[in-house]
């Protein structure tokens, strides 16, 4: 593979010179939310777990993220902050970490963005990172300080996708027959669908994000299994059968998943 590799970077740039990463086995994806102004504040809202991928697409995030060592949390955060601090950067952004099972976490990319999964970071933390960028945006100092920035309790997201988990969760665009959303204490619902749109082939396949949070964790996970029972999605396929199984997974509760568990789960 190496002398492929070297073949082909010679083949397409003229240069055979390779880098070598270090292999991760079973690493945890685990990212950590910044905030940054143009008056030089840096801020963290602590991390997020989202080691449950397939084909490295992101299926179920956690904020906080589950058993990590408390010595961990606050040096990955810190090192975000470092990061954002060191290049200038202004907006909400995401940096991203590989954890490896010694403790060891290693920094992959930055996310230039508000992401996905930021509504479990909302909820844990109280802040409403969209406003935070809009003020960032218009020139105005974070509303927040770092040592106003606490965590309370845990929230879970599913992504409600127009995908076929039993197909390799190939798309499955068509028109949503019946759009049913759950409710009550510490469900969100991210959604831009009503029962009657369709879904379209040219855009991403996300329904709805299913947000749930809860005093901790075990409550998060009970309020997402319940408003997975009451979510109704008809007209095309989604994954929320494998996430009621998921959701109920030994493994998953406990926090013991890495970034390639859930395709050796699905096998």
């Amino acid at each position: 593979m190496f002398a492929t590799a070297k073949a082909e970077a010679n083949a397409a740039f003229g240069d055979d010179t390779m880098y070598l990463e270090r292999a991760l086995a079973r690493a945890r994806h685990i990212e950590v939310q910044v905030l940054a102004d143009d008056r030089g504040n840096v801020v963290h809202a602590y991390e997020r777990d989202c080691s449950v991928q397939c084909r490295r697409q992101k299926l179920i995030e956690e904020a906080p993220a589950p058993d990590l060592d408390a010595a961990t949390r606050p040096e990955i955060c810190a090192a975000a902050v470092r990061l954002a601090a060191h290049v200038g950067y202004r907006g909400a952004g995401t940096v991203e970490f590989l954890l490896d099972e010694d403790g060891s976490f290693y920094f992959m990319e930055m996310n230039t963005r508000i992401q996905v999964e930021h509504p479990i970071t909302e909820c844990v933390t109280g802040i409403d990172l969209v406003a935070e960028q809009l003020r960032i945006a218009q020139g105005e100092a974070l509303s927040v300080r770092q040592d106003e920035i606490s965590l309370q309790g845990a929230a879970v997201e599913l992504r409600i996708n127009a995908e076929d988990a039993e197909n390799d969760f190939a798309p499955t665009p068509g028109e949503l027959t019946r759009f049913d959303l759950p409710g009550g204490p510490g469900v969100r619902i991210d959604t831009g669908f009503v029962t009657g749109d369709r879904i379209s082939p040219f855009y991403d396949s996300m329904i709805a994000k299913l947000i749930c949070w809860g005093t901790d964790r075990e409550q998060a996970f009970a309020r997402a299994e319940q408003a997975l029972g009451e979510l109704q999605v008809q007209g095309v396929p989604t994954a929320r059968a494998l996430y009621g199984s998921l959701l109920a997974c030994p493994e998953l509760r406990k926090g013991n998943v890495h970034t390639s568990w859930l395709e050796a789960w699905l096998e």
